[in-house]
C-alpha cells in the first residue's frame, strides 16, 4: 500500500470517537515536543517530558532551562494547530510569533576566539536574524545560509509560493511542507530554533490540508539529515538557489519526508484499530502484544505495585511460571522497573492509550 492508499485508508476511518481522538492527540503532542526538541540537543528524557507536559511538573536532573524550552515549544504547537485550522492563509508574522514564543526573549551567546578573546552576539525572538549563519562540513568547509540581507525577501518569496502553491493544488500536502521546510532550511530565518521552527510549520501544512501529521523522530536523525544532504548536492551551494528549489532537484527530501509520514499514518490505524485494552506505548513507540496477558499484568501492576506473584496468578488464572516469564520479559523490554533502590515493587513504565485518554484532556 502506497502513501496514497494509506491516507485514504486513514480517513476512511474518520470521524474517530472521542477517545481515539484524545489518544491519538496526547501520543503525538508528547512524541513530537519530545522529539523535535531532542534533535536540536534538549536533554530532557521521553519521561521527564511526559511528566512535564501532562503533569505539569519537572522531574529528574537536566537544566531549567530545557524544561522552560519544552513547554514553551508546546505552546507553539497549540498556536500552531490554532492557526491551520483558522482558514487564515500562511503570513510571515505568523511565523515570526512561533518563534517569539519559542525562544520566549533575547538571550547572549558568548563567543570565544582563537586567540582567547571573549565576544558575543544576542540571539533574537521573533525577529528575522542580524548576522550571518552557517554550519561546518564533515570536510571541514563551511555551508553557508542566506544572509541577514538577503533574508527578508527570501521569506516573502517563500511565503508568497506557498499560499500560491497550496491554492493551485499542484502539489499534495506533504509534498507542499516537504518544499517549504527544505527552502525555508536553506533560507534560515533566524539565529537559533530554526529546526523546530521548520518542523512545526510542516504540520501546519498537513494539518491546515486535513491531513494527519507527522513527527521525525530523534532516532532518525541521521536519515533526515543524509536526505537533506542529498537535496543539497542536487541544488548547490547558492542559497538563493536553495531558497527557490524545485520539487525535482530535492526529490530525495521530499520521498524521505513521504516514507516518515506513511510510518506515522500506518501507526495511527493500528492504534485506532487495536482492541483498546491491549494498546500501550513506551518512549513514544507502540507496544503490539501477541496475547492479552502481558497488558493484563501491566494493568494489575499499575493498580497494585507490591502485588505478589501468587495473586497476580489468581487474578488472571495464570500459573505462576508463566507470570514469571512475562515479568522477566517486561523488565527486560524496560515496560516496568524496580522503583530505585528496592527490591519489591514494579514502576510501569509503559503507558494504556485509554487511560491516557480518559485522564489527561488538554
Amino acid at each position: 500500500m502506497d502513501l496514497t492508499d494509506t491516507i485514504k485508508a486513514w480517513q476512511a476511518l474518520q470521524p474517530l470517537s472521542e477517545t481515539d481522538t484524545l489518544r491519538l492527540q496526547n501520543k503525538f503532542m508528547l512524541d513530537f515536543n519530545y522529539n523535535s526538541n531532542h534533535i536540536e540537543g534538549n536533554t530532557l528524557t521521553y519521561g521527564q517530558t511526559e511528566v512535564l507536559l501532562l503533569f505539569g511538573q519537572a522531574t529528574g536532573n537536566a537544566p531549567m532551562r530545557d524544561f522552560e524550552e519544552m513547554k514553551a515549544h508546546n505552546l507553539c504547537l497549540n498556536i500552531m494547530l490554532e492557526e491551520a485550522l483558522s482558514g487564515q492563509p500562511l503570513t510571515e508574522a505568523f511565523i515570526r510569533q512561533l518563534h517569539q514564543v519559542m525562544l520566549r526573549e533575547d538571550y547572549e551567546v558568548p563567543v570565544q576566539s582563537p586567540s582567547g578573546v571573549l565576544s558575543g552576539y544576542t540571539v533574537h525572538a521573533g525577529i528575522y536574524k542580524t548576522r550571518p549563519n552557517s554550519v561546518k562540513l564533515p570536510g571541514g568547509g563551511m555551508f553557508y545560509y542566506a544572509s541577514p540581507e538577503e533574508t527578508p525577501a527570501l521569506m516573502y518569496d517563500l511565503v508568497k509560493w506557498y499560499n500560491e502553491a497550496a491554492a493551485a493544488e499542484e502539489y499534495s500536502p506533504i509534498e507542499l511542507a516537504a518544499i517549504f521546510h527544505y527552502r525555508y532550511i536553506r533560507i534560515h530565518p533566524f539565529e537559533d530554533g530554526n529546526g523546530r521552527i521548520a518542523r512545526l510549520l510542516v504540520n501546519y501544512i498537513l494539518k491546515q490540508h486535513n491531513w494527519p501529521m507527522m513527527v521525525v523522530k530523534t532516532k532518525n536523525k541521521a536519515s533526515y539529515l543524509t536526505a537533506l544532504a542529498q537535496a543539497d548536492a542536487n541544488v548547490g551551494l547558492i542559497p538563493s538557489d536553495g531558497a527557490h528549489a524545485s520539487y525535482a532537484d530535492i526529490k530525495p527530501f521530499v520521498e524521505h519526508m513521504k516514507k516518515i509520514l506513511m510510518s506515522d499514518v500506518t501507526d495511527y490505524i493500528s492504534l485506532v484499530s487495536t482492541d483498546r485494552n491491549m494498546s500501550w506505548w513506551y518512549e513514544g513507540e507502540i507496544i503490539r502484544f501477541s496475547t492479552e496477558t502481558p497488558g493484563k499484568i501491566l494493568s494489575l501492576l499499575q493498580a497494585e505495585p507490591d502485588i505478589t506473584l501468587d495473586n497476580m496468578a489468581t487474578s488472571l488464572g495464570i500459573n505462576r511460571s508463566a507470570i514469571q516469564k512475562h515479568i522477566a520479559s517486561l523488565a527486560q523490554k524496560q515496560y516496568i522497573s524496580r522503583p530505585a533502590g528496592k527490591k519489591r515493587g514494579w514502576i510501569v513504565n509503559a503507558k494504556n492509550t485509554v487511560s491516557y485518554a480518559k485522564g489527561f484532556k488538554r
